[in-house]
């Protein structure tokens, strides 16, 4: 009867430890996928790529989609700061407002891609206030690893 617990016991352990390697590796997968939008769109900012429409709004969808994807309770469950990861335990201590950031960038990440911009110089002031919501949430909630 006792091996019986310690077997359920452990496998709740497992499960639980594997829910929170999941969470991390959504989260990374989100973070990597926003990577390469915000890449896409900052080489035709600096002048690297030529501007297009089509990929910058491609791009711009992108984020605006990955944004409603990113949710506190899901990618960021208690725990889930144990692990591969860069998220800060600020993130835990500091849960109503790491919210609000992520509140903020879905705001403008929606705007952005609704603004839909045909040119460089429209595409420039929505991209910049969807970058500032990555770096500032990045300062506060990220610790990066050498």
């Amino acid at each position: 009867m006792r091996f019986f617990f310690f077997t359920i016991g452990s496998l709740a352990l497992l499960a639980a430890g594997a829910a929170h390697a999941d969470a991390i590796a959504d989260r990374q997968a989100i973070m990597k996928e926003m990577g390469r939008s915000v890449g896409a769109v900052a080489s035709m900012i600096k002048g690297e790529k030529q501007f297009d429409a089509a990929t910058a709004l491609a791009a711009l969808e992108t984020l605006d989609a990955d944004a409603h994807k990113f949710d506190a309770d899901t990618l960021f469950p208690s725990g889930s700061d144990q692990g591969d990861t860069e998220a800060s335990p600020k993130i835990w201590e500091d849960r109503d407002d790491f919210v609000k950031h992520i509140e903020k960038f879905r705001t403008d990440a929606a705007a952005a891609a609704a603004a839909n911009p045909q040119d460089l110089d429209a595409l420039k002031p929505v991209f910049q206030q969807v970058a500032a919501n990555c770096g500032s949430c990045h300062r506060a909630y990220r610790i990066k690893k050498d």
